[in-house]
């Protein structure tokens, strides 16, 4: 099998487990939403710190420990991802699988627009009428649900937030992940101390199965992102860029096929704003990466194609990256 191809499955995997966290989280009950989210940046720490024991990659931590602007990014970036986790695992765990998916369907919207006010990027008029949608979208389903989806914006939100920081930390997806929850391991730490002193914790005194899920959730937040970082070695981005939907489309399914959510015809009509302006977007960027191919010599074309890696080759690459997402 070739490397474009093993990456491109790799991807499609991960992307797959992304999608289907929303089955997960309930069975953690009765913990709640941060004892949830404590446990799951604990013990992704551990995962992460095995890893890179096993790969033995400790130089770059002397590197980022003596760049103070880059650890305040990573402050801000851990935030910002316990943020976004401890917000989905509260909408899942509380019957709101749907919105959460629509929190990820309108993250690249939420992504222009910080680029319009924050970087001051200049929009074609296609990408205009997209976020014209989007905008519209949320009005509709603000109405559909007689409130503010405060769920799915909060997770837009705090995604492409975290999406526009990890541009500029420019680390690879592991060393993220081990840097972020480390920062967050004594905060959660502490929650977690002060839940088994209080005796309101649930770790041990809800059985075997319970426990053990509570450890595996840094497994499967691990196992996912791993996955993603070979496809990013190999794989163009203009396809990673497709799979990204494949999550929010399997929470949408989950949320109606599996927990029978509720939607009636308004927020249909919401979700296929989205929807659409999701197509015009995807439209345009596959035309401007033609475009651009056509522009750019055969050669300077090869220089820039995806390296072949083993699965473990790491660190990889700087791309767009999603393991902050479920």
């Amino acid at each position: 099998m070739g490397a474009e191809r093993r990456g491109l499955l790799l991807g499609m995997a991960a992307y797959v487990m992304w999608g289907l966290f929303p089955l997960f989280w309930p069975h953690l009950k009765p913990a709640g939403p941060v004892e949830i989210l404590a446990h799951r940046m604990a013990w992704s720490l551990l995962c992460m710190l095995v890893l890179l024991a096993v790969l033995r990659q400790w130089s770059w931590i002397r590197e980022l420990a003596r760049t103070p602007g880059k650890l305040i990014t990573v402050t801000v970036a851990a935030v910002m991802i316990s943020i976004n986790w401890g917000t989905y695992i509260y909408g899942v765990n509380h019957d709101q699988v749907v919105e959460t998916s629509l929190g990820y369907f309108i993250t690249p919207l939420v992504l222009i627009g910080i680029g319009v006010v924050v970087l001051g990027e200049r929009l074609r008029r296609i990408q205009w009428a997209a976020v014209a949608l989007g905008v519209a979208a949320v009005v509709v389903l603000i109405v559909a649900y007689g409130r503010v989806p405060w769920i799915a914006l909060t997770l837009a939100a705090s995604f492409a937030t975290y999406g526009y920081v990890k541009k500029r930390m420019n680390l690879p997806a592991t060393h993220s992940l081990a840097v972020e929850t480390a920062v967050m391991f004594l905060p959660a730490l502490g929650y977690l101390t002060w839940l088994a002193w209080s005796g309101e914790g649930t770790f041990g005194h809800e059985g075997a199965p319970q426990a053990l899920m509570l450890m595996g959730a840094g497994v499967i937040t691990v196992i996912p992102l791993l996955f993603f970082a070979v496809a990013a070695n190999s794989v163009p981005l203009s396809s990673i860029g497709m799979l990204q939907y494949l999550a929010p489309i399997i929470q949408f399914g989950i949320g109606v096929a599996v927990n029978h959510e509720p939607m009636p015809a308004a927020r249909w009509a919401g979700f296929g704003l989205v929807w659409i302006a999701l197509v015009i977007l995807t439209f345009d960027a596959i035309r401007q990466s033609r475009r651009e191919r056509v522009a750019v010599p055969p050669t300077a074309r090869a220089a820039e194609a995806p390296v072949a890696v083993e699965p473990l080759d790491l660190p990889v690459s700087a791309a767009p990256e999603r393991e902050a997402a479920s």
